[in-house]
C-alpha cells in the first residue's frame, strides 16, 4: 500500500498545478446545488487524478465528487478510491488559501491510505498504516496527534459552515477551550500533526469530503466518530457522512 503513496503525491501536486493556474485567473463560479459552488479547477483537477488510479488500480473503482455529481458512481462492494479533486471551494472562491486536493483509498469500509494537498499552502500530508507525514518546504517529517490537554484544547470549526449553538454546547465540555479556525480538511490534518485536538461537524458532508484526510488521521493515532461513538464507516448509501468528531483516539 505504501507503495502506492509516491504516484499519489505526484497526483496530487499535478492537480494542485492546475488549480492555481486558474486560481490566479478570474474564473467563473457556478452552483450545482443552493449553496454548493464549483469552478473549473475542480474538473480540471479531477481530469488529471483519475487517469493515474485507473492505471495505478485498473480493478479498483473510483468515486470522485465532480463524476458523482454527473450522475457516474461506480458499484463498491469492494475496495474503491474517493476523491475530492477540490475540498473547500468556497475557501477557494474567497482566495484565501485554505482548499485541498483529496485522494483516499477505501478497504473493508475504512480509509485505509490517503494523500492531502494544499496547493495554495504548498503543504502536503499523507498517510497509511501506522504511519503518517507532514511534507513543507522545510522537508518532510513523521507527524502524531497529540494527548488533549485536560484545558485548553484548540477546537478547529469551519470557515464556511457554521452550527454555533451546538459548537458552543461541545465548547462548553471543554474547559478553557478556544477556537481556531480552517478551511476543507486541513481540520482533520491539524489534528493529525498535533496542532489541534478537535474538529467537531455539524452538518452535512459526503465520504470524498473526509476519506482521504481521515485516513491521515487514523495514521496519526487519531479517530473519526459519530455522535454516539461509531467509528466512521464508509461505502454508505449516496456516500453521506453523518454528524461526526475527529479526534486523538482516547
Amino acid at each position: 500500500m505504501l507503495d502506492l503513496l509516491p504516484a499519489l503525491e505526484t497526483a496530487a501536486r499535478d492537480a494542485g498545478r492546475v488549480i492555481m493556474d486558474i486560481y490566479a485567473q478570474d474564473f467563473a463560479v457556478h452552483f450545482k446545488g443552493e449553496n454548493d459552488p464549483v469552478t473549473a479547477a475542480d474538473g480540471q483537477a479531477e481530469a488529471v487524478i483519475l487517469p493515474v488510479l485507473r492505471h495505478l488500480t485498473p480493478h479498483i473503482p473510483i468515486v470522485a465528487e465532480e463524476e458523482a455529481a454527473a450522475g457516474r458512481i461506480p458499484d463498491v462492494t469492494g475496495d474503491f478510491w474517493l476523491v475530492d479533486p477540490l475540498d473547500g471551494t468556497k475557501e477557494f472562491v474567497k482566495k484565501n488559501g485554505e482548499f485541498t486536493v483529496n485522494i483516499g483509498l477505501i478497504q473493508g469500509g475504512v480509509p485505509v491510505l490517503g494523500v492531502v494537498y494544499a496547493p495554495a499552502l504548498d503543504v502536503m500530508w499523507a498517510g497509511a498504516g501506522s504511519q503518517a507525514w507532514r511534507q513543507d518546504a522545510q522537508g518532510r517529517k513523521s507527524i502524531h496527534c497529540r494527548k488533549a490537554p485536560s484545558a485548553g484544547a484548540v477546537v478547529l470549526d469551519s470557515r464556511s459552515h457554521r452550527a454555533a449553538d451546538r459548537l458552543a454546547a461541545f465548547m462548553d465540555t471543554l474547559p478553557g477551550a478556544k477556537v481556531e479556525n480552517a478551511g476543507s480538511s486541513l481540520k482533520f490534518c491539524r489534528i493529525a500533526e498535533g496542532s489541534g485536538d478537535y474538529y467537531p461537524r455539524f452538518g452535512p458532508t459526503c465520504e470524498w469530503d473526509t476519506a482521504a484526510a481521515d485516513a491521515v488521521l487514523r495514521a496519526a493515532g487519531g479517530e473519526v466518530v459519530s455522535w454516539d461513538d461509531v467509528p466512521l464507516g464508509y461505502g454508505k448509501p449516496k456516500f453521506l457522512n453523518p454528524d461526526f468528531l475527529a479526534r486523538a483516539k482516547v
